[in-house]
């Protein structure tokens, strides 16, 4: 490794917890749930409780919820304008309803709720049913719901499900040291972003086998939260770590880095990814009496040995970080053209080779950029990897953008 590449992954180690890690971590205890009734109209009544917020992570993840469902009880017919849901039930059996259609499965098994797609849940047995339940909002920290009035306990069942279902099987999971875990991890990716509309990026089925510490990886452009199945061992988030066991919730953000460790027995993970979301800015049309954004150009210079690292923190880590914050509009990475190629247009000369140009919709949130948990991440990323940077910033008063 570069000496400077070793400066910056100390430096990020030591930088990016911004809170205590055992802050993180949430055992999911039934003896502290709240009782509830009729849930979306549903039959009868269940235990429940939140382990992670929608302001938890930077993106768009709205919850991570849990709860005991009684038997003959449910949530009820209900859909979702914004919001997308996945039910997994880590034991015994339940009746899921997708659009009206109903199909009874075994845990641990979980179901995709996707956007605008009626559903629901029955525990027809005799027995309690846990049951999690991970949204993800098209409007960071906003949800909403719709109650059909249907409390499914006389619902017709299909003999095989008619929608997108999937089985917790560890038999399925495989080694693969070119996955996204690394040497280490037994693994299996169940859902990928293709299933959703919102920011869901992945859902992934890990497992740590005992005694076993996977390799260091960076979530590049997404966050995760985890829930643990089953046994136990430890997260280490940059240079900190933290001790898991069976039913903990726990997450990581954009930029960091985190590997796994198994302790006496295995490690179970249900891994829950969330892509950074972003939306644009508008167009103008007219000449401008006061800014419509702000600017921030920002030069570099970088070795050649680091200038492939360079453009990959970018999108990577620097554009992730900066599109889960309020006001921001764009930005661009510009790398300056050849030696050659600049004399022949007669380009001033210059020893800085890079530009990083962001624009925020006013200088205020550009500065609360700067002051937040993830700029404690990218700039580092960015400042680390260069010999010499500076910075110079502008009124945006017209533009002409293309999309």
């Amino acid at each position: 490794m570069k000496p400077i590449l070793s400066f910056l992954c100390c430096l990020l180690g030591s930088i990016c917890i911004a809170q205590n890690l055992n802050e993180r971590v949430v055992h999911n205890d039934p003896s502290t749930y709240r009782d509830l009734s009729s849930v979306h109209a549903g039959a009868g009544t269940m235990g429940f409780t939140q382990l992670v917020g929608r302001n938890d992570l930077a993106t768009n993840f709205l919850y991570l919820h849990s709860g005991i469902i009684q038997p003959k009880s449910g949530i009820g017919h209900h859909f979702h304008h914004s919001i997308e849901e996945m039910y997994v039930i880590l034991d015994g059996e339940a009746e899921f309803t997708i659009n009206g259609r109903t199909s009874t499965l075994k845990g641990p098994a979980l179901v995709p709720c996707k956007l605008g797609d009626s559903h629901g849940i029955y525990n027809a047995s005799g027995k309690p049913l846990k049951w999690l339940n991970f949204a993800v909002s098209e409007v960071k920290a906003r949800g909403d719901a719709f109650d059909l009035g249907d409390d499914l306990s006389k619902t017709k069942r299909d003999g095989a499900p008619v929608f997108v279902n999937a089985k917790l099987n560890r038999s399925q999971l495989k080694e693969d040291e070119k996955a996204h875990y690394g040497k280490g991890a037994k693994f299996k990716r169940i859902l990928g972003p293709e299933i959703f509309r919102t920011a869901w990026h992945h859902v992934d089925h890990l497992v740590v086998p005992a005694g076993t510490k996977t390799e260091m990886h960076r979530l590049e452009g997404t966050e995760e939260v985890y829930y643990i199945m089953k046994g136990t061992g430890s997260a280490t988030v940059g240079s900190s770590t933290v001790e898991l066991k069976k039913d903990d919730s726990f997450f990581a953000s954009l930029g960091e880095e985190i590997s796994w460790s198994g302790d006496g027995e295995d490690l179970e993970i249900l891994v829950i990814g969330i892509a950074a979301s972003n939306e644009s800015g508008h167009k103008i049309n007219k000449p401008l009496n006061r800014p419509k954004a702000m600017a921030l150009q920002m030069d570099f210079v970088v070795d050649a040995e680091n200038a492939a690292a360079f453009e990959k923190m970018y999108y990577s880590i620097y554009v992730p970080a900066m599109v889960v914050q309020d006001g921001y509009l764009s930005s661009k990475l510009l790398r300056l053209f050849p030696q050659d190629l600049s004399k022949e247009i007669q380009a001033e000369p210059t020893i800085f080779n890079y530009q990083i140009q962001i624009s925020f919709d006013t200088e205020e949130n550009r500065r609360k950029w700067v002051a937040s948990d993830q700029h404690q991440i990218a700039w580092p990323a960015a400042s680390g990897l260069a010999k010499e940077f500076k910075w110079r910033g502008y009124d945006v008063m017209g533009d002409d953008v293309q999309h």
